[in-house]
């Protein structure tokens, strides 16, 4: 497979998950959407601003693209699953769309092999080899938060995710 196709098929798969983030969010109400079901506290729309700020924006604007507005605008871990009491759910979903949409924007401008711009120097793990080890984390780890929404939003009101072959 070529790079550009290895690259292809990586997106397909993340857009995907991207919607099914989306989707397992789509019609529950405010309350639902700021409420914690689980004992680690975390409500619905706190995870998709984390995915939005500490996953999209992270590891494709800053790591990949060497944004100093993204490196700059990057908040701490447990800030970013927080969303702030004003700030309508709506808006978290909006700046998920619009940091999924520069994400793809920096993966398009950039070599599979391409080497992190930049790296935090107070994270103790290692950067990615490469753009398309970013991808693949990125795909995993918005997977995992995907099966996260699944079991949060089947105990608010019962809704499944189904995948139909």
């Amino acid at each position: 497979m070529s790079a550009s196709g290895e690259i292809s098929s990586l997106l397909g798969y993340l857009n995907w998950k991207r919607r099914h983030v989306l989707d397992m969010v789509d019609g529950l109400d405010e309350a639902d959407l700021r409420r914690p079901v689980l004992p680690s506290a975390w409500t619905p729309a706190g995870l998709v601003r984390h995915l939005a700020i500490d996953v999209e924006r992270f590891w494709f604007r800053a790591v990949f693209g060497g944004d100093p507005d993204a490196i700059a605008s990057l908040a701490t871990p447990a800030d970013a699953w927080q969303v702030p009491g004003d700030r309508p759910a709506s808006e978290v979903f909006a700046l998920y769309r619009e940091e999924t949409a520069r994400a793809d924007e920096v993966i398009a401008s950039s070599a599979p092999d391409q080497a992190p711009r930049w790296w935090p120097d107070y994270r103790d793990d290692q950067p990615p080899s490469d753009l398309r080890e970013a991808i693949l984390h990125v795909l995993v780890e918005t997977a995992t938060h995907a099966g996260h929404l699944d079991a949060v939003r089947e105990l608010i009101d019962g809704k499944q995710f189904l995948v139909l072959d």
